[in-house]
């Protein structure tokens, strides 16, 4: 088993995403995402903008954005969004403590600004979610050598 299906089951079970959705859905998210990428985040969304859309899944991997689309009535799948990280730019998310969802915003390479409204059901939940996020999209730099120790 590749590091992208041992992370993606998880993350998928994590965020309560059924086993026949991920299993309609893992054809797509296979296309688009190499087999050594690790999944961080699989997550249920909608477009604020869009509301009547209906739903989206979300993958998101060390490298990679993925959003698939399911219509209402013949289910049939649909890629809205493709990208490499490195090729969004203005990412931000909003966590709201209130209605337990996080809104995801990224400018794709196109110029066109994504949006995405993500629930959780426990505010707990609610900051794993931003944790995750941060972690991906905000890495840690690694630490500056000191003078002294560039010398030494």
């Amino acid at each position: 088993m590749d590091v992208f299906s041992r992370t993606f089951l998880p993350a998928a079970a994590e965020a309560g995403v059924a086993v026949p959705t991920v299993s309609r859905h893992m054809p797509v998210f296979r296309r688009c995402v190499e087999a050594d990428d690790t999944a961080v985040l699989v997550a249920r969304c909608l477009r604020p903008d869009r509301p009547l859309q209906g739903e989206f899944l979300l993958l998101l991997t060390q490298r990679r954005l993925v959003v698939t689309q399911e219509t209402r009535l013949l289910r049939r799948l649909r890629l809205h969004l493709n990208a490499e990280l490195r090729h969004l730019g203005n990412v931000n998310w909003n966590p709201d403590v209130q209605l337990s969802a996080v809104e995801l915003a990224a400018t794709a390479i196109d110029g066109v600004r994504e949006r995405f409204w993500i629930r959780v059901g426990h505010p707990k939940q609610l900051w794993h979610l931003d944790a995750l996020l941060s972690r991906v999209f905000r890495p840690k730099l690694p630490p500056r050598p000191t003078p002294a120790a560039a010398v030494g």
